[in-house]
């Protein structure tokens, strides 16, 4: 059972849940249904950000091969851990890495993630969820423009539009700010989930993958030690 509370209480905090996470993150996936109940309980109640990391951004592209097993070693401890799912198609790259033609990059995606925050800025944690399952599930290659066609039908967004703005370099600086944001806030890794209730207060709700029941209590307890008397 989850604690009420009389989200009136918190009006003057103007509190935001900041999501920090990576399109490539493993364990962001796993934590793709937590963030999504998330966003159910609260967002009508606070606004909640994602900030994409830039888990991976090497200066010259390096092949799957180079994480592949370290990732055949993990993913099961992420689908025990959390319940999601691994599809074949994400899973045939990293168990015949020889065949593959995967670099991972995560700069496209986080574009990609800015360009949507402005059309639908209420929907962001929708669609990280979305990259993470076109990646992780459907084995789609986000450094490739094909993998966001299904999202341009599915959100009914100007396909023009969308294409000219992922190679702009006025999104690429934005998703930039976003790595060195992530990095201002001292996040060390993925998925981390903070709430920032002023300028100057910003707690830890999560580092790493914690079951919603637990991000909910987290982010209650916060808000409710906000308002008791000292």
């Amino acid at each position: 059972m989850y604690t009420k509370l009389r989200f009136t209480t918190f009006a003057d905090m103007n509190p935001t849940l900041i999501y920090c996470y990576d399109a490539y993150c493993g364990w962001c996936y796993g934590f793709s249904k937590v963030i999504t109940h998330i966003d159910t309980l609260y967002s009508k109640h606070m606004a909640i950000e994602v900030l994409s990391g830039g888990m991976i951004l090497p200066a010259s592209p390096i092949h799957i091969s180079a994480t592949a097993a370290y990732i055949q070693k993990a993913y099961p401890q992420v689908e025990k851990t959390t319940g999601v799912t691994f599809g074949p198609d994400f899973l045939w790259h990293i168990n015949n890495p020889e065949e593959s033609d995967w670099f991972p990059n995560s700069e496209k995606p986080a574009i990609a993630m800015c360009i949507f925050k402005d059309w639908y800025p209420e929907k962001q944690v929708a669609f990280a969820a979305d990259l993470q399952y076109a990646l992780h599930f459907e084995g789609r290659d986000l450094t490739d423009n094909a993998a966001y066609l299904h999202l341009i039908s599915k959100y009914n967004l100007n396909e023009t539009d969308f294409f000219e703005k992922l190679a702009s370099d006025a999104y690429k600086q934005k998703a930039r700010y976003e790595f060195q944001l992530c990095k201002q806030l001292q996040v060390t890794g993925f998925p981390c989930l903070l709430l920032q209730t002023s300028e100057q207060k910003i707690f830890l709700i999560a580092n790493g993958y914690t079951p919603v029941e637990e991000v909910v209590k987290r982010i209650n307890a916060t808000l409710l030690s906000l308002t008791s008397p000292n």
